[in-house]
């Protein structure tokens, strides 16, 4: 067995079953053992989409998702999403083959220091001099990435160790013992849970947070129970969309720039503040100063580096999400409530006074009419993935998610081109599901040549383009903010979509009228094949409300 052969095997051992790929020549002798492997490859066309379709697998699945890339521009085309997996914490393994070892350093034909690139970007890479090392690499890979925070790791493979022979016996470790790494998971500090707890039950307006943190740990029941034993309300971060069902009467929906008034105005009146599984982003706070200013804040996160980083915090707790849920439950279960009456009917009236308005029906099209049809399909067999920009801002505003991993957004890095290559990867992960990337031509057209891809290895994925012809996040940027000089954002009147779609033998649905949206969605979803519904949505719609940037929550624009 080779070296090559050896991480196909160590693949197979740790249950992989589906990889995002496209080879080259420091790969070859890899994707020549996955020939005799009953592992699935999916050929993508740029290796920036094979790894955000390993986030998408990730995030719909809850697994670890892989992709593999040549040398010198594959790996560095791969960069883009394992920036976006490190900001946003998702699981994933990429493997990139390297010149051979006697050649690095030596500006060998496509060579790139890609351990060097991405070690600001991974939680931690490794480079296989040795193939014997194989097995325990990979094993260290998985269990890096999927484990605490979890987060992208790197595997570099030179190509003469893919080659060289193994003397040992192949064996594959049922696991492996880190120097200085171990699982979190059951250590939580009960000191801080009994103070948080002491504080929620002596609030009178108490309010949850949850972010990705409760996704990623799979807490969304032990978030449900937590809040309605207390009749707490919880606003969510963006990656937290889908930690409770936005049909719950105690769901306030997403905080932030674009929030929901509601979310926006309670956490800017609340007097306990419980964060859990979120880092207080830019984009949730707005000015720090005035987040949250009558809150004591109790911030429960897995990485301890993100407890008082940009929030103060009057009670930290370290842990993972669903475990310091559990605790706190138990103690606070042992302890006696005070009823929140009070409180309850104001989070009821805000909720009724600020609800989203949808019910347009105007030509052109109207965003929120778009929204209003996608809802209604939102059902347990439905994922919803988004581009970047005023499309995903609709769909985060708007959208009323039920499940966790039924939302996949990229937040932190806000990556154009990240909707269409993570649907790839949910549709894998979850074939029986309806996977719609709710999206923009600005951002789709940054990965679409992947169309390709879904019409030859069959993953019908639906493309909802919210179609201004504007880049239109900047423009509305450049409306507020700017005077209205629109400089670099209109895109012109190419390409016409529909015929796009036919070009790669997919489907393509042009949508002029709000009666036109839902047959259009009942066509794309019967079809069986991928589609694109290209929307004329109004081109001077903004997506408000809106936090300017550095604002105040409770300051937020309303008109544009």
């Amino acid at each position: 067995m080779n070296g090559a052969e050896a991480l196909i095997k160590s693949l197979e051992s740790e249950g992989v079953k589906n990889i995002f790929g496209i080879l080259g020549g420091s790969i070859l002798d890899v994707y020549d053992k996955i020939l005799d492997s009953n592992i699935r490859h999916i050929l993508v066309r740029h290796e920036q989409v094979a790894a955000h379709a390993a986030e998408g697998y990730a995030r719909a699945s809850g697994k670890t998702g892989v992709c593999f890339a040549t040398s010198g521009p594959g790996g560095t085309n791969l960069v883009t999403g394992i920036a976006d997996a490190f900001l946003d914490s998702v699981p994933v393994v990429a493997v990139t083959g390297q010149v051979p070892t006697y050649m690095i350093g030596k500006d060998a034909f496509q060579e790139a220091d890609i351990m060097g690139i991405t070690m600001p970007i991974s939680k931690h890479n490794f480079q296989i001099r040795d193939p014997e090392t194989i097995p325990t690499v990979v094993k260290s890979a998985f269990k890096i990435a999927s484990t605490r925070r979890q987060g992208p790791v790197l595997i570099d493979f030179p190509k003469d160790m893919q080659r060289k022979e193994l003397t040992n016996k192949f064996l594959y470790p049922n696991d492996v013992d880190l120097r200085g790494y171990k699982d979190i998971k059951s250590e939580i500090h009960p000191g801080p849970v009994k103070a948080a707890s002491e504080l929620l039950l002596n609030a009178e307006m108490p309010l949850i947070l949850a972010g990705g943190g409760v996704i990623s740990s799979n807490a969304s029941s032990e978030l449900i129970r937590f809040a309605e034993s207390l009749n707490i309300p919880i606003a969510t971060t963006l990656m937290g969309k889908g930690a409770i069902p936005e049909t719950h009467p105690l769901a306030l929906g997403m905080v932030g720039m674009h929030g929901r008034k509601a979310a926006n105005y309670l956490i800017s009146e609340c007097d306990v503040l419980f964060a859990v599984g979120c880092r207080f982003s830019d984009r949730v706070t707005g000015d720090i100063k005035s987040f949250a200013p009558y809150a004591k804040i109790i911030h429960a996160d897995i990485d301890a580096a993100e407890i008082g980083k940009n929030v103060r915090a009057d009670v930290p707790i370290v842990g993972d999400a669903k475990n310091v849920l559990q605790k706190i439950t138990e103690v606070v279960g042992k302890l006696k409530s005070k009823e929140k009456y009070a409180w309850s009917e104001k989070v009821k009236k805000y909720k009724q006074e600020y609800a989203p308005f949808y019910d347009y029906d105007n030509v052109p099209v109207k965003q929120q009419r778009v929204m209003k049809e996608l809802n209604e399909l939102i059902d347990d067999k439905t994922i919803i993935v988004t581009e970047v920009g005023q499309c995903q801002m609709w769909a985060a505003h708007y959208l009323n998610v039920k499940n966790p991993r039924q939302f996949i957004s990229s937040g932190g890095l806000g990556t154009m081109g990240f909707g269409f290559p993570a649907s790839i990867g949910a549709k894998v992960a979850r074939p029986e599901c309806n996977v719609i990337d709710v999206g923009s031509e600005g951002s789709f057209l940054m990965t679409c040549q992947d169309l390709a891809t879904c019409v030859v290895e069959k993953i019908p994925v639906v493309v909802l383009l919210l179609d201004n012809r504007w880049l239109g996040m900047v423009k509305q940027w450049q409306n507020l903010f700017y005077d209205k000089r629109y400089s670099a954002t209109y895109l012109g009147e190419v390409p016409d979509f529909v015929k796009f779609a036919e070009a790669f033998s997919a489907k393509g649905i042009r949508v002029e009228k709000p009666d036109e949206i839902r047959p259009a969605f009942k066509d794309a979803m019967e079809c069986g094949k991928p589609t694109i519904i290209d929307v004329a949505v109004d081109r001077e719609e903004h997506i408000l409300p809106m936090v300017r940037p550095g604002g105040k929550l409770f300051e937020m624009i309303e008109k544009k």
